[in-house]
């Protein structure tokens, strides 16, 4: 079978849409659809349904999908092991991590890292849901959160502090809380759906200081961290943020500095099998040292 037109078809059944496919793997949607098209042909079986909402693989297609996908796989692995076995980091890095953390702490310290090791080429992969390491959807997975699967190596990278924050706009509009106490008379931002949060206790500001009565309402939910930061930002309340989120910013103001929010844990998170892997200890070892910078400069 011709791994072009599989590799395609492999494309398309992830993404469910001819656009989706032609984006990740870089052609146009006409050659996308020449290529399964094609693929249907030779094998004398409709692996698509189409319609409006994208594709829908048919029960052959279903089939075809789980081999691809091994075949991916296996060629991934293959692929990041040539990588390594050559004298210096080399080759493709996929990073996954947390939006905010990824776009807000991670990506601006990527500068050095590209100056430390430039034949390493790196993809972020900014997402809030928990992308499958073990089948190498990417090689190393920031995440504030423990790992889930048995198959993977992690380490603790940190420990983030959080507390409560808001803007000079809000203040003017509100004056600043002096107490837990005073907290019940102001405007709140909060993470929504609750149930989706990257992080536990994100929305521990609503219950601070509250002991059995009812939480906080909150005047607007956001379902990024960084949304929740924006509208800190913009006025609307205060919000209990990650640190790596709103120390650096200029236009955030701590309130009641006293007041410690729930730490959380951040963890390195790679495939058991990439255990070897140059790339990622030279990833792994990079990262280590801006953490410690930034926790000597008060980040935690």
């Amino acid at each position: 079978m011709d791994w072009d037109k599989l590799k395609t078809f492999h494309a398309a059944a992830e993404a469910k849409s001819l656009t989706g496919a032609a984006e990740a793997l870089g052609l146009s949607q006409s050659a996308v659809s020449r290529q399964i098209s094609a693929l249907e042909a030779d094998l004398g079986v409709k692996l698509f349904h189409r319609h409006a909402r994208g594709l829908l693989l048919t029960e052959p297609g279903r089939l075809l999908s789980g081999a691809a996908g091994e075949v991916a796989t296996r060629i991934a692995w293959a692929e990041a092991k040539v990588h390594d076995s050559r004298d210096k980091p080399t080759g493709l890095l996929r990073v996954t991590a947390p939006t905010a953390m990824g776009a807000i702490w991670l990506v601006p310290r990527l500068p050095a890292f590209r100056t430390a090791y430039p034949s390493i080429k790196l993809r972020m992969l900014l997402v809030d849901h928990e992308l499958d390491i073990s089948n190498l959807e990417a090689d190393i997975a920031i995440r504030p959160w423990s790992a889930t699967q048995n198959d993977v190596v992690q380490r603790k990278l940190m420990e983030v502090g959080q507390h409560l924050y808001a803007s000079d706009a809000y203040l003017e509009r509100k004056g600043a809380p002096g107490s837990v106490e005073d907290l019940d008379g102001h405007e709140f931002v909060a993470y929504g759906p609750k149930r989706l949060a990257p992080i536990p206790n994100l929305n521990w500001q609503l219950t601070l200081g509250r002991g059995e009565r009812a939480p906080r309402e909150s005047v607007i939910e956001v379902s990024t961290i960084n949304g929740m930061m924006k509208s800190t930002e913009a006025g609307l309340g205060i919000c209990g943020l990650p640190d790596y989120v709103a120390r650096e910013n200029p236009k955030l103001v701590r309130v009641l500095p006293e007041i410690d929010g729930p730490p959380f844990e951040v963890f390195f998170v790679y495939p058991q099998e990439l255990k070897g892997s140059r790339r990622i200890a030279a990833f792994r070892e990079f990262l280590i040292e801006q953490v410690k910078l930034w926790e000597e400069s008060g980040g935690s």
